[in-house]
């Protein structure tokens, strides 16, 4: 799964990074970027092709944690931050969303945790990212519903989950899907099932490392690398 993560990127270093797409009105942004520890029902940068019949793409925010434009008011419970691949074509809630409001989810890195025992308290937090340093873009699927009061649109989505690669399947069994730079128009594009997209990205060209303690902290030193030892495994 993919349930943190972290954008060193600011907006406009995104956006730069990111230059097939247009900025749009996402400078709005600014003030909250770079974040270090973000979490589901934050709000992010995503990238959407403007419209199905063309090829342009551009940023937009939208909050994490998919709303089918069908609920009432936001669905009423905790939505899902993450889309199974394996499912994500026939379940009711993603497949709208996977057949025509594919997205960008850009960001410099995600956490994982790899659990120390059965009872599943006892924790490893880890840092992963691109061994070049460089943001990624994970694949995304995108909804929009209308507040119940307000009547404002309100805009959500969700990362594509997939089996894990070689490095990965060293901490935990499922992984997001990362998407290769030659593969984004395609992702937002107009092909109604992209399968062969959702697959473990290769191990070689990512980085993995532990990391002291997440929580609810949102400072630079959330991601700096520790040596593992008895004294920096934590009850998270």
């Amino acid at each position: 799964m993919c349930g943190r993560v972290f954008v060193k990127s600011t907006i406009s270093d995104m956006v730069l990074r990111f230059e097939f797409a247009h900025p749009g009105e996402v400078d709005r942004l600014s003030n909250r970027f770079p974040v270090w520890n973000g979490r589901p029902a934050d709000v992010y940068p995503i990238i959407i092709r403007e419209e199905l019949s063309t090829s342009m793409a551009g940023f937009v925010s939208a909050k994490w944690g998919l709303v089918p434009g069908w609920a009432r008011d936001g669905g009423g419970r905790p939505p899902p931050v993450n889309a199974r691949c394996e499912t994500i074509a026939t379940n009711g809630m993603f497949r709208k969303a996977y057949a025509s409001r594919r997205c960008l989810v850009p960001v410099d890195g995600y956490f994982e945790w790899q659990k120390l025992d059965t009872s599943g308290k006892k924790k490893q937090p880890y840092a992963i990212a691109m061994k070049s340093g460089e943001p990624f873009a994970m694949a995304g699927i995108w909804e929009e519903y209308a507040d119940n009061v307000t009547g404002e649109l309100i805009r959500t989505f969700a990362i594509a989950t997939c089996e894990p690669n070689d490095l990965m399947a060293t901490i935990r069994d499922r992984m997001p899907v990362i998407l290769a730079p030659e593969d984004y128009m395609r992702w937002l594009g107009p092909e109604l099932d992209p399968r062969n997209l959702l697959k473990p990205y290769p191990s070689d060209l990512m980085t993995i490392w532990p990391i002291a303690y997440v929580g609810t902290r949102n400072r630079p030193d959330i991601i700096d690398e520790i040596g593992i030892g008895p004294s920096d495994l934590f009850d998270l």
